[in-house]
Formats: structure tokens, C-alpha cells, sequence
């Protein structure tokens, strides 16, 4: 192929592909799905107990390796570590996130927005720079996983909407920056899949279920975080630019958010919910 030709198709059988936030949830699904159609894959979580059962699972194959995305030269250990264990990378899935509990950016502590800026944003950064120089030479793909919130207005949760969309820019550079060099990026975008991330922040207690409340249907609608990982896996298999899951609502809402965010935030700022959803999570913040 010549080198800025448009790639094809990535068929993962016998690739090698590396996924962060592998221990549960759609890391660890993805890593079931891509292992299933033939790639080696590694395993990366700070949960190093939980990390090594799955690859143990996996078998062969597999390659679990212990580390914090937020520590930029322990995940360049990792990239390094890799690629010497299986000789190649040929596709990096940038996975890895957590969400801060409720609070409005008035009551937000400092540390709080830092770790999740820390994990959901600089650490994709972290795990994608040390791994580009061996994704331009397999001529691979990456996927940066940011989220439908990266739309929405942050009410009660804005860091992580603002590292989600944050995550978005940074896939859309890398899909350009990689384009001279056969090589390809993708953004992953989830509405609410059913993890224990998801069960903590909207069905722990009445704040959540009430911000859960506020979603219409069919921007409420649950998958599952193997529906989640499938739609990656399918999307890395096509180099897609993107991929949406659950596609109903959301791929309306991402198509038109220029217009709807324009309606969607004078609308939330005159709702006597949203309005009373802030002040109880103000007042629980500052008991």
C-alpha cells in the first residue's frame, strides 16, 4: 500500500491490540470479543489482581499488564512491554475512565476535577503517544473512547463531560495527523451502558435515579457493556471514524447537537427539576 493511500479493511486475526481499563466492563468485553476473532491482546488496568485473572482467562494469547493511566512513564512501560512480548501493536484502545461523584463546579474540589482530567483525558493521551510510532509502522488504528455525554451539558457531573469531549478533539486530531501514513483513528461514543461505574453514579441513590429521570427516551436506553464492545470491535474492523451505541437518539443528537445544544441549554437552565436536582446535590456536597 502506498504510504497516504486510504487503508482498507483491518482484519484483527492475528493483530496484536492493546486496551486500557481491561479488567472489567467494556474493556474487558472488548478484549473477549477481539481475542475471539484471532488477535493477541494486553490487557491494562490499574487493577493488576483483576487484570491478570481475565488475561488468565484468555489464555496464551493474552498479556495482562498492571498500570496507572495517569502515570505517563509506567503506561510507557507498558507500550514498550508489548511490543516486546508479541513483536508488534497494531491497534490501541484507549478505554480507561472514571466519573467524579455529584457535585456543581461551585462545590467541586480541585483534586476531584484533577483525577478525572488526570485519567479520562491525559490519560488517553498517556497510553496514544507512546504507541503512535509502532501504529504507523503496522499501518493500525487507534480508538480513543470518548462519550454521548461529550454532547450534553455537565449539570452535577461536568468533569467528566468536559474530559469526554476533550477526548473527542483528540481523536478527530489523530485521525487527520495519522491519515499521511495509512494508519487510522476512531472515537467511541456511549450512551449508558450497564457497568458498575454506571450502577454507582445513576442507581446508587435517589440524585442518581433522578439524573438518570432526565434523559428522554430513547437517550435512557441501557446496553449492555458487551453490545458496548462489539460496537468497537466492529468499528476497528471497518477503521471507522466513529462509532455510537447505542445508535438510536444518539447518532440524531450527534448529527444535529449544534442546533439541539442551542435549545437543549435554555431549556435546562428554566427547568424547575434541573433547578431543584442542583440544589440537592449543592446541599448533600456541603453536609
Amino acid at each position: 500500500m502506498t504510504i497516504g493511500a486510504t487503508p482498507g479493511r483491518l482484519d484483527v486475526d492475528g493483530k496484536v491490540a492493546l486496551i486500557t481499563g481491561a479488567a472489567q466492563g467494556i474493556g474487558r468485553e472488548l478484549a473477549d470479543v477481539l481475542h475471539a476473532r484471532g488477535a493477541s491482546v494486553v490487557l491494562v488496568d490499574i487493577d493488576g489482581a483483576g487484570v491478570a485473572a481475565a488475561a488468565a482467562a484468555l489464555g496464551p494469547r493474552a498479556l495482562s499488564l498492571a498500570a496507572d493511566v495517569a502515570d505517563r512513564e509506567a503506561i510507557r512501560q507498558v507500550i514498550t512491554d508489548a511490543v516486546d512480548h508479541f513483536g508488534s501493536l497494531n491497534v490501541v484502545v484507549a478505554n480507561a475512565g472514571v466519573v467524579p461523584r455529584p457535585a456543581t463546579l461551585r462545590t467541586l474540589e480541585g483534586r476531584d476535577f484533577d483525577r478525572v482530567i488526570d485519567i479520562n483525558l491525559t490519560g488517553v493521551f498517556n497510553t496514544v503517544r507512546p504507541a503512535l510510532d509502532h501504529i504507523v509502522a503496522a499501518r493500525g488504528h487507534v480508538v480513543v473512547v470518548s462519550s454521548c455525554a461529550a454532547f450534553a451539558p455537565g449539570m452535577a457531573g461536568a468533569p467528566y463531560m468536559i474530559s469526554k469531549a476533550g477526548v473527542e478533539q483528540l481523536g478527530r486530531a489523530l485521525r487527520v495527523e495519522l491519515s499521511p501514513f495509512g494508519a487510522t483513528a476512531g472515537i467511541a461514543y456511549f450512551g449508558i451502558v450497564e457497568t458498575a461505574m454506571t450502577h454507582d453514579t445513576l442507581d446508587g441513590d435517589d440524585l442518581g435515579r433522578a439524573l438518570d429521570d432526565l434523559l428522554p427516551w430513547p437517550l435512557n436506553r441501557r446496553i449492555t457493556a458487551a453490545e458496548a464492545a462489539r460496537s468497537v470491535a466492529d468499528g476497528i474492523e471497518r477503521r471507522a471514524p466513529r462509532t455510537i451505541a447505542p445508535a438510536t437518539g444518539w447518532s440524531a443528537y450527534a448529527l444535529l447537537r449544534g442546533a439541539v445544544n442551542a435549545v437543549l441549554d435554555t431549556r435546562l437552565t428554566r427547568d424547575a427539576r434541573v433547578h431543584a436536582l442542583v440544589r440537592a446535590v449543592e446541599a448533600r456536597v456541603r453536609i
